[in-house]
């Protein structure tokens, strides 16, 4: 964009945190009061070289994903915990699912969007009960993930499918 002297501007879209949705299977899944701990760490191999003592050299090594957390007002739908059952339940194969997060503006344009590919439930948790609360309970559910995608289109792009392995295919 230019201003009216011509100078080149950039303008940013600044993104609230309070404006996002999550889908899983490309279907909205529940409406949630905070997603956290979505992030990458590559983990890195330092090396010093002899002699070489005002530099090191970095090599890096593999990704880390931290589990995601998921916390919404408890309802009387019992997705979440239909889904973290099948960790249980040696009958059914676990059902691995890609999640999407979706952030959006005030104009409901969607801003960013990340995709945790394979996601699986890791854990399930309740608030504690008190006779004198008043407050919403909240169930808390986190989710391991083998690969993440960023876009800045609704649904991170679509995440390749498993091979003959049972694992997402490198690219």
């Amino acid at each position: 964009m230019t201003d009216k002297n011509g100078n080149i501007t950039h303008e940013l879209n600044y993104i609230t945190t309070n404006h996002f949705y999550v889908e899983i299977e490309n279907a909205i899944a529940a409406s949630f009061s905070e997603c956290g701990g979505l992030s990458l760490q590559v983990k890195k191999n330092v090396f010093y070289e002899g002699g070489v003592n005002d530099q090191q050299r970095v090599y890096l090594g593999h990704a880390e994903f931290s589990d995601v957390t998921l916390k919404r007002g408890i309802t009387d739908h019992p997705g979440f915990w239909n889904w973290m059952n099948e960790v249980f339940d040696e009958t059914k194969k676990i059902s691995r699912r890609n999640v999407n997060i979706l952030v959006f503006n005030q104009s409901g344009e969607t801003m960013m969007s990340w995709t945790l590919i394979g996601a699986i439930p890791v854990a399930w948790k309740t608030p504690a009960l008190q006779a004198d609360g008043n407050t919403v309970a909240i169930e808390e559910l986190t989710l391991a993930y083998e690969g993440l995608q960023f876009s800045k289109e609704k649904g991170g792009g679509n995440p390749s499918s498993r091979d003959k392995s049972g694992f997402f295919a490198s690219k």
